[in-house]
């Protein structure tokens, strides 16, 4: 039996952390991205209506806008791990911190409908960079034993930043007497909501200063001491520290710094684990759970809710969000990947097939039967519930972990980057595909998640357990 398949002789997969609270707090300070990844996300679900009012612009024009933050995510997400693997993880999240706080204020006080779009996409990098630099950083500075539910900080971090967005949006409108357009102080309600995220984004950019760069990365750069004593304070003085500095040091002597050529290979072009990273970030929004935060007020507004309702309904699925984000965290290291993602692809597939049948029948004085109109909010809510338990958690997880050092940061990239061109097709198209056939749509996103489940029996391996240097 070899020294890979018989474990690390550091000891490090039953590390113990001397101070886990620290390790808590390191992991909650870099999670501060998904936040905000969340927040930015989600935010503009309240100023949909608003932003149409006030340019005078169609449903596809519309769509552009809010969907063209995800080409800057895209961008982001691309290269930020060439961005950390050269100055650093800390370095990266504080470029990030300062991107969204620029995007806050420039979307808050546009001149037109182009510097609008423009400061979205100056965001959608920001979010992109944090979605690829938080799941690596975490898995990077987590003991094997407590990885998954550490990693689950980042999915955690961005349902909170969804549920904070849309309970703010609330708490403006209602000071802006239910209109989106209604003003505050010499603003509009929209521009407020948009603006809010500068508080934020500033916390992130000072918690960044109170986090230890990764040791993976500095060992990489030759500061072994600094990654030595970081080492200690995250996995335990009874690790053997040398031996785990000569652990990561000899996975890197192997490599060199990924680039996209390292992920070339096999016959499909690239080689066949990316193939799996990047379906799973695919099938993570093919299933359509964007729509429910980027669209849910105008959804629920157009089958007959009136605005106010439909933002406390858009409240009450972030608060199922964060529920079923919290049971995954406890059973992601317990339960494992897999079984998560199985029992999620299920829940949803089964809540699409109601959502389609509730939209499915003629609306009567502008609004849906009742019958169907609690069908429809019931599995909506399990919709989200069933992906918050399972795939909004397990991908960032397995992200993080499933790819060999030697290409994990160029990998999780070009995952990442892949998520948010899906993430873009389904946000740019849904308005068109509703104004089609809203019950169609819904029987498309029901095959995705229903597709989910053979390819993750097929192609998917358990990363529970594993130190990041036994991913072969």
């Amino acid at each position: 039996m070899t020294s890979t398949e018989q474990g690390p002789v550091s000891g490090a997969r039953a590390a113990q952390p001397d101070r886990l609270g620290h390790v808590v707090f390191i992991t909650a300070a870099a999670a501060m991205g998904g936040f905000l990844f969340g927040y930015d996300s989600s935010v503009i679900n309240g100023a949909v209506e608003a932003i149409r009012s006030r340019y005078a612009i169609g449903p596809a024009t519309l769509a552009q806008v809010i969907a063209i933050a995800l080409i800057g995510c895209a961008i982001g997400a691309a290269t930020a791990g060439r961005i950390a693997d050269r100055i650093g993880r800390i370095r990266c999240m504080q470029i990030a911190a300062v991107l969204f706080t620029i995007s806050a204020v420039g979307s808050a006080l546009p001149f037109a409908l182009w510097d609008l779009a423009m400061w979205r996409i100056v965001g959608g990098f920001a979010i992109g960079m944090a979605s690829v630099i938080g799941p690596a950083y975490i898995a990077e500075v987590s003991p094997p034993a407590y990885r998954g539910r550490l990693g689950s900080f980042q999915q955690a971090a961005i349902v909170v930043g969804i549920a904070i967005s849309q309970l703010v949006n609330f708490g403006i409108l209602q000071l802006a007497n239910g209109d989106q357009r209604g003003r505050i102080g010499g603003l509009e309600a929209w521009q407020w909501m948009l603006g809010v995220m500068v508080v934020p984004a500033s916390l992130y950019g000072l918690l960044s200063l109170a986090i230890p760069e990764s040791p993976r990365f500095l060992i990489s750069v030759g500061r072994k001491e600094r990654a030595r004593r970081i080492l200690a304070e995250v996995e335990g003085r009874n690790v053997d520290l040398d031996a785990r500095v000569a652990e990561i040091e000899a996975a890197m002597h192997r490599e060199h710094k990924s680039t996209f050529k390292d992920l070339l290979g096999g016959r499909a072009g690239l080689l066949p684990i990316v193939w799996v990273g990047i379906g799973l970030s695919v099938f993570q929004q093919l299933v359509g759970i964007n729509v429910a935060f980027y669209y849910s007020a105008t959804l629920w507004q157009s089958v007959g809710i009136d605005p106010t309702a439909s933002f406390l309904y858009s409240f009450t699925t972030s608060i199922i969000n964060i529920i079923g984000t919290v049971i995954a965290m406890t059973l992601v290291d317990r339960v494992g990947r897999k079984p998560l993602a199985l029992a999620g692809s299920t829940g949803m597939a089964v809540a699409l097939a109601f959502l389609a049948w509730a939209f499915s029948a003629p609306l009567v004085g502008g609004k849906l039967p009742h019958a169907q109109g609690v069908v429809a909010l019931v599995a909506a809510h399990g919709f989200v519930l069933f992906f918050a338990l399972s795939w909004g958690v397990i991908v960032w997880v397995f992200l993080g972990e499933m790819f060999p050092n030697r290409i994990r940061a160029a990998a999780l990239g070009v995952a990442a980057s892949a998520q948010w061109v899906a993430n873009w097709l389904i946000t740019a198209s849904f308005p068109s595909l509703s104004a089609w056939n809203l019950s169609a749509t819904y029987i498309i996103y029901a095959c995705f998640a229903t597709l989910s489940i053979p390819f993750v029996l097929a192609f998917v391996k358990e990363t529970k357990g594993k130190a990041l240097e036994e991913m072969g």
